[in-house]
């Protein structure tokens, strides 16, 4: 029967990823900006075209989301997306991620965090829901409904996160031995895909960045070098620290890839390539290179993940 390894008894990717990951799920309640247009204000917009009614769709926007208060609000739901990500591995289950198990009170406090500044945006955002209001009448003329808009916005906004579980459960040992087995070989199964997710996820960062870091770095724009900002550098450095919080140990030739990247641009600042034009060309040609090793890699990956798919 298939047990449950700890993180000393893990010897292969997929164990060591079940025995040091759990899975988190963030979710969010978010008040509706938009809305459909009942039947009979859908065949007068529909008559405006010359149309059948049945063959048109149509909405109406309830609130200005470009407004400043309602982007800040929005503002904190992708700052909370970005962490989630940032802070996790993909998962072959909707929804669900995998995060280190020694960083779960962190990411618990800092979702705390978020909850709060949410909270405080909402109230900010509340205390002008009425000229929101008095602008969506103006703009939407008949098509404004008092009963689609609540009463306040508090209330309105949420940010939840939990942990589920993606093993089976204990009790199916006793109850149903062989339906605990197809379970554990189901979920084994499905760690071994987010085995290659992660490492899909890591390969397809990496050379976005590198050729994005080659481009600003190789020719020039109306006969000057091409505008250089420090995220191009500042990017690559927070991957690399990622990359090592994250990296299971799945896949050597990507490890060294990785390593090659942050060879070539160890204490380079950003500052000195826009002075130092030797240097500039310099690191182009060191990132040119991890660039050929990474198409390269690509196009040897799918065979290397035949050859080395488990029976």
């Amino acid at each position: 029967m298939t047990t449950v390894l700890d993180s000393s008894q893990a010897t292969s990717p997929r164990e060591r990823l079940q025995a040091t990951m759990a899975a988190v799920r963030l979710s969010f309640h978010w008040l509706g900006s938009r809305k459909a247009l009942n039947p009979q204000q859908r065949d007068q917009a529909a008559d405006s075209f010359g149309a059948e009614g049945k063959f048109l769709s149509a909405g109406k926007k309830l609130l200005d989301t470009s407004h400043p208060a309602f982007r800040n609000v929005t503002a904190i739901r992708s700052r909370a997306l970005a962490y989630w990500k940032g802070t996790s591995l993909p998962f072959p289950e909707p929804g669900i991620r995998l995060i280190r198990q020694d960083a779960i009170t962190a990411f618990d406090q800092e979702m705390a965090i978020f909850r709060d500044q949410l909270a405080e945006t909402v109230e900010q955002l509340d205390r002008q829901y009425d000229e929101l209001r008095d602008a969506a009448r103006r703009r939407l003329g008949e098509l404004f409904h008092p009963g689609d808009y609540p009463p306040s916005l508090v209330g309105q906004f949420a940010i939840e996160h939990d942990f589920p579980s993606v093993e089976p459960p204990n009790y199916l040992k006793t109850l149903n031995p062989y339906l605990y087995r197809a379970e554990c070989e189901r979920m084994q199964s499905r760690f071994d895909e987010a085995v290659h997710l992660a490492e899909t996820a890591f390969t397809e960062e990496l050379t976005k960045l590198v050729d994005h870091l080659t481009e600003r770095l190789s020719g020039s724009e109306d006969g000057k070098p091409k505008v250089f900002k420090n995220s191009a550098i500042d990017n690559l450095v927070t991957f690399f620290v990622r990359f090592r919080q994250l990296n299971i140990g799945s896949n050597q030739e990507l490890e060294e890839l990785v390593e090659q990247a942050q060879q070539a641009v160890r204490g380079v600042l950003p500052q000195q390539l826009r002075e130092d034009q030797s240097l500039r060309q310099r690191l182009a040609g060191q990132m040119a290179a991890v660039q050929a090793s990474l198409d390269q890699y690509l196009v040897d990956r799918p065979r290397r993940a035949i050859l080395r798919r488990p029976r």
